[in-house]
């Protein structure tokens, strides 16, 4: 299961309403960096048969097969801290990260 904070659910919304054809968030893993793994996110378009779709107070989030085993669990928080602001992935599957939070390995 996956979890939006009602900031990622705000962000989502307005991010996905300005995007033509955008029929919610694609989330989801990539090999890479240091310690394994990396977040990828994209504007989903479509839904393969092998997706999982999780739609919270109307907004979508689209995670491929391959991925949802690493993502299952996480909390997806959208924050803003002064001029920065960037989604936060809570992700109790994180063992460890390397240096420059690019990148991270699990348990999975």
């Amino acid at each position: 299961m996956i979890t939006l904070t009602d900031s990622a659910v705000e962000r989502i919304r307005d991010m996905v309403s300005k995007k033509d054809e955008a029929i919610g968030l694609r989330i989801g893993v990539t090999e890479s960096g240091c310690s394994g793994y990396s977040y990828a996110l994209d504007f989903a378009k479509e839904i393969a048969a092998n997706d999982t779709v999780i739609e919270q107070a109307d907004v979508k989030v689209v995670v491929d097969e391959a991925s949802m085993p690493i993502l299952d669990g996480i909390e997806l928080d959208f924050v803003k801290q002064g001029l920065n602001q960037s989604f936060k992935f809570n992700n109790p599957n994180v063992v460890s990260s390397c240096g420059c939070g690019e990148s991270f390995s699990t348990t999975k």
